[in-house]
């Protein structure tokens, strides 16, 4: 008798093929779709009776920048699946009704601009969650109606969850009491680098 991973495994090759970029880690499973692809299979996935995946739990950017650093691990990730590039989108998807989940993950084609399809036609509450990643990754988000910053102020520059971001960032706002108004001036943090200090009794580790 089949598990249930391994029923949603087959219905997810015989719908969208065998030859799927389909991988299993820690009793759960990650399709790898190409971004030209991205919004016809996830319709698929929604509208598939053996599928039916009717809720999109969560979306978000991912930065691959310097993934791995060449380790083998990252070495073999990369062998499998569509061309990568550096941002990717990540979705996790659950259907109520065969009581199952799938991580969906695409990657944007272009580093410099990255951009793939928006969801909200298959799963309307994805409509934040694709402001978020625009915001924090500055990935665009094709035909998404009001594509624009959630979480940062709309004069903000730059996307602060890209990993060459700088820490600080460059700029700040403050209220101003004096012109009553919102300012932006440059960051008043100085950078420094803090190195935790672990304080241990000599004895610490040995058996008593």
């Amino acid at each position: 008798m089949m598990t249930r991973l391994e029923t949603l495994k087959n219905n997810l090759q015989a719908t969208l093929g065998q030859d799927i970029a389909l991988t299993e880690h820690i009793g759960e499973l990650t399709l790898e779709v190409a971004a030209d692809q991205w919004l016809t299979v996830c319709n698929k996935l929604r509208t598939e009776p053996s599928l039916h995946f009717e809720s999109c739990l969560d979306l978000c950017g991912v930065d691959y920048l310097t993934w791995g650093n060449g380790s083998r691990a990252a070495q073999a990730d990369d062998k499998a699946g569509p061309q990568r590039g550096r941002f990717a989108v990540v979705i996790h998807l659950i259907s109520i009704e065969h009581n199952w989940r799938l991580r969906v993950r695409t990657f944007a084609a272009d580093d410099e601009f990255p951009m793939v399809s928006s969801l909200l036609e298959c799963w309307p509450g994805v409509n934040w969650y694709e402001r978020e990643a625009f915001d924090l990754y500055g990935i665009v988000f094709e035909g998404h109606p009001d594509l624009r910053r959630i979480l940062t102020d709309y004069g903000f520059i730059g996307h602060p969850f890209r990993k060459d971001f700088p820490l600080s960032g460059t700029v700040e706002m403050r209220y101003d009491p004096e012109q009553k108004r919102v300012i932006y001036q440059p960051v008043t943090i100085d950078p420094r680098e803090i190195t935790p200090r672990v304080v241990r009794e000599d004895s610490y580790g040995m058996g008593r």
